[in-house]
């Protein structure tokens, strides 16, 4: 860092610092601030020179932050929120969070599940504070924690790093989601004549074909999507049928008219954990959506 006088320098950087790394644009910023775009370049210009790095680096989505931008994130963002809660306190709006992000990372039978209660006991418990959502899956979830691309993850794996700390929130386990409803139960042979659609994040084998495999049986696989929620879309036009979490196909058949049945395939039950870095133990707002997750994530 450059030898600047903190007498001399403008505190407002921070707040352009904070808006530029969770928006990741400096026209986004700009929105954000209030402030014009060319304002927030050159206060990102006056950045670069007090912490002698780049900070930002454009890409083709915006901008990507620096490794020591991800190092400053948590120390400045802890700086801004005393301020506010200072702020609130003698304005006598104690517990106000305003202005304040948690950054909750899932996949999206997660959000599907539980997003919505999410933000209404934030709202309630926390109000002026913002979720942003962001999807992440075992092989991403432990770097995003890391890099500070994310306060806190519900994930069913994925997080062995030291420097993470993880809670048992549930466990889990898998129904089949279907167009129509069905009369009796579905059995293992009526399951394997069905289509199938498969959710994974890439090729046409899931835990499904796993066990069946292990039983030298197979089925067909018609169609492979990366996300949960367009399942009801699929399924609708195609009558095919997919084995998803429980929770995630409790969520979409309430909200589509979807049928729910048993999977007559034995499958192992996952655990559900939300993860966070240990640092983040000292953050009022990480914590205080911790809590909310810990009462309200259930399966």
């Amino acid at each position: 860092m450059n030898n600047i006088d903190i007498n001399n320098m403008d505190l407002n950087l921070l707040k352009v610092f904070e808006a530029l790394y969770e928006e990741g644009g400096a026209g986004r910023a700009a929105v954000r601030l209030g402030l014009t775009q060319s304002a927030v370049s050159a206060a990102l210009g006056r950045l670069r020179r007090v912490y002698d790095d780049r900070l930002f680096e454009r890409t083709g989505r915006g901008l990507r932050p620096t490794a020591k931008a991800s190092e400053l994130k948590t120390t400045i963002t802890a700086i801004l929120n005393q301020c506010r809660q200072t702020l609130a306190t003698f304005s006598g709006e104690i517990g106000h969070w305003e202005g304040q992000t948690v950054i909750l990372a899932m996949s999206d039978d997660f959000e599907i599940a539980w997003g919505s209660a999410i933000i209404n006991a934030v709202r309630r418990e926390m109000p002026g504070l913002r979720i942003q959502f962001r999807q992440t899956n075992a092989q991403l979830v432990e770097d995003m924690l890391i890099l500070r691309q994310a306060d806190l993850a519900i994930t069913s794996g994925g997080v062995k790093s030291a420097l993470l700390s993880r809670e048992l929130l549930a466990s889990g386990d898998y129904s089949c989601l279907l167009a129509e409803p069905v009369t009796g139960s579905l059995d293992l042979h009526a399951f394997l004549t069905r289509e199938h659609i498969l959710v994974s994040s890439g090729g046409f084998v899931g835990i499904v074909d796993e066990k069946l495999s292990a039983r030298s049986l197979n089925r067909k696989v018609i169609a492979s999507t990366t996300h949960f929620a367009i399942l009801p879309w699929l399924i609708k036009e195609t009558h095919a049928l997919a084995t998803l979490p429980t929770h995630a196909a409790n969520a979409l058949a309430e909200q589509t008219g979807l049928h729910v049945v048993p999977c007559p395939l034995p499958l192992p039950t996952f655990s559900i954990e939300l993860a966070m870095r240990i640092d983040s133990q000292r953050d009022p707002s990480v914590t205080g959506v911790k809590k909310v997750l810990m009462e309200r994530v259930k399966a």
